[in-house]
């Protein structure tokens, strides 16, 4: 891997940490003033607006603007998000500012691996960055739980600036606080990552432009037979991951008596699994085979369905450890083949933003849909079975869907892959 490579994977690290971090502190926010349930549960969704309303300006964004700078400035505009929750506004809408930070980071993150590294390295080097981004998930969820926990909690609540009056008073407050930092730490990688040789594409015309554009593109990649497919998968995969990520600590909370510092090690626990899982992808799964992995969609989602039966962390954690690694497994390559047929179609920002809008738009659906279920009383154990079917359901019909692709068209498909397979630019 080239040098500039671990200089991202260390960017998106202390970036990824903060973010889940400031998910388990905006929930203990929340909590802390009397929020009403749905309004916790509105933070993934929330978290998701603007990748799903700015998708058609942040990929062009980042195929205009040097791909390093760009996440830099992604993470300034994290850092207001934290500061607005400090200072009062609103924690959906302050959130919200945040997702608007990580809608403009997704598409230069990404789209950076195809401009600097080979494509016969992508999925190793998916690999690598989902395997990190999850350690991170484990760590920033874990860490989040301590920060608003009754040991860290008090020590941070202690530390007093001379002759500054912060108004840090609780510990979701304190914890926000540290997240300032992370980002900060983030952005200072973010000023070293190298700059490739690949041509600028500048921004040309309005926002109406934009839109045709990106129109384009979506339909370009939905249009071509392993891109539908890839994106397909990424798109229930993460719409659904992203909301469970909530649903484990709300089960938790009714299952297991855990308090929101306990729950939070379950998410961790869930990560720790999709980690193995994306390891274990990048050493052994080609991107010409990437296809094959779409039934491990049918068995997490029969697994999720089963969470209903449990109610002792002895069995609790290894089994989501499991359903993880099954996870983990499944993105990667299906992550890497979309961002191959993307890179082929048009620039790797627009992709990744066709990408992102897609598998948002599942995540602010799924997420608009459980908070509204909640809202009007159904359970959790009555949101997990939906959730598993849902995802047990479409990945059945993904399968049928890449099946037809393979009967009507193997001779398009045989060619694609083939250029997956030998393609090492």
């Amino acid at each position: 891997m080239k040098r500039g490579f671990y200089t991202i994977m260390s960017a998106q690290f202390f970036s990824s940490l903060a973010d889940n971090a400031l998910f388990v502190a905006a929930i203990e926010l929340l909590k802390g003033a009397g929020a009403a349930e749905w309004q916790r549960a509105a933070l993934v969704p929330m978290f998701a607006l603007f990748y799903v309303v700015l998708a058609p300006i942040v990929g062009a964004f980042a195929d205009a603007v040097p791909k390093g700078k760009v996440m830099f400035y992604s993470n300034g505009i994290k850092v207001v998000g934290c500061l607005m929750m400090l200072f009062g506004a609103n924690p959906l809408i302050s959130y919200a500012i945040v997702g608007l930070g990580a809608a403009a980071y997704s598409p230069a993150k990404y789209g950076i691996l195809t401009e600097l590294l080979p494509t016969s390295q992508l999925v190793k080097a998916n690999g690598w960055i989902e395997g990190l981004t999850i350690m991170s998930i484990i760590l920033g969820v874990l860490l989040g739980g301590q920060l608003v926990g009754p040991k860290i909690a008090p020590v941070l609540l202690g530390v007093h600036l001379p002759w500054i009056d912060l108004g840090i008073d609780t510990p979701a407050q304190a914890a926000i606080a540290c997240m300032v930092l992370l980002y900060i730490v983030a952005a200072l990688f973010n000023l070293r990552i190298p700059r490739t040789d690949t041509e600028m594409e500048p921004l040309t015309g309005g926002v109406s432009d934009l839109v045709r554009d990106f129109s384009q593109c979506n339909a370009r990649l939905w249009d071509d037979k392993l891109g539908q497919i890839s994106l397909a998968t990424t798109t229930l995969f993460w719409g659904v991951s992203k909301n469970l990520q909530y649903v484990v600590l709300a089960w938790a909370g009714v299952a297991l008596s855990y308090s929101t510092t306990r729950a939070s090690s379950l998410v961790g626990v869930v990560a720790i699994g999709t980690a193995a899982g994306a390891v274990l992808a990048s050493m052994s799964t080609r991107l010409d085979h990437a296809v094959r992995v779409i039934v491990l969609g049918v068995v997490m989602g029969l697994l999720v369905a089963t969470m209903n039966t449990i109610h002792t962390v002895m069995i609790a954690a290894p089994f989501l450890i499991v359903l993880g690694a099954l996870g983990g497994y499944l993105v990667v390559p299906m992550n890497a083949l979309l961002q191959h047929r993307g890179h082929n179609l048009m620039g790797s920002g627009r992709s990744i933003a066709v990408q992102n809008f897609n598998e948002q738009a599942a995540i602010l659906g799924l997420g608009a849909f459980y908070t509204g279920m909640t809202r009007i009383g159904v359970s959790v154990y009555g949101s997990i079975t939906i959730f598993g079917l849902f995802t047990a359901i479409v990945s059945l019909l993904v399968m049928y869907w890449h099946w037809r692709n393979l009967k009507n068209h193997p001779e398009e498909l045989r060619n694609l892959l083939d250029i997956a397979r030998s393609d090492k630019h």
